[in-house]
């Protein structure tokens, strides 16, 4: 199976934000794959309202998205983490996919 590393917003709306990043994980393993979303998972033990904390767990998350298959990007807004993400994937030649609110793939 492939390893698909979530990109989402987190900031502003943390709770909302994570609930929406769960269902975008939910959407994802209907694929027949294995999301990994580490903004809902790091977010357990680190604060990313912290400066230091956020820069531990983007630090963490670039390590994740290093070994996965492929970067999806969900929503309509990229916000600075996921842009990030995006140029990381891009210098390591992973594959990167735009999906809308709702799981539909769209161009960008």
């Amino acid at each position: 199976m492939k390893l698909i590393y979530i990109a989402s917003p987190l900031a502003g709306d943390i709770a909302g934000n994570t609930k929406r990043a769960l269902d975008y994980c939910h959407i994802t393993a209907k694929q027949s794959v294995v999301p990994i979303a580490p903004h809902t998972i790091f977010t357990q033990f680190l604060d990313d309202c912290n400066p230091e904390q956020r820069r531990i767990g983007m630090k963490m998350g670039v390590a994740l998205l290093k070994r996965c298959d492929e970067l999806w990007v969900f929503g309509d807004v990229i916000s600075t983490g996921m842009r990030s993400e995006i140029t990381v994937a891009v210098k390591h030649g992973i594959p990167v996919r735009y999906f809308d609110t709702n799981g539909n793939e769209v161009e960008r």
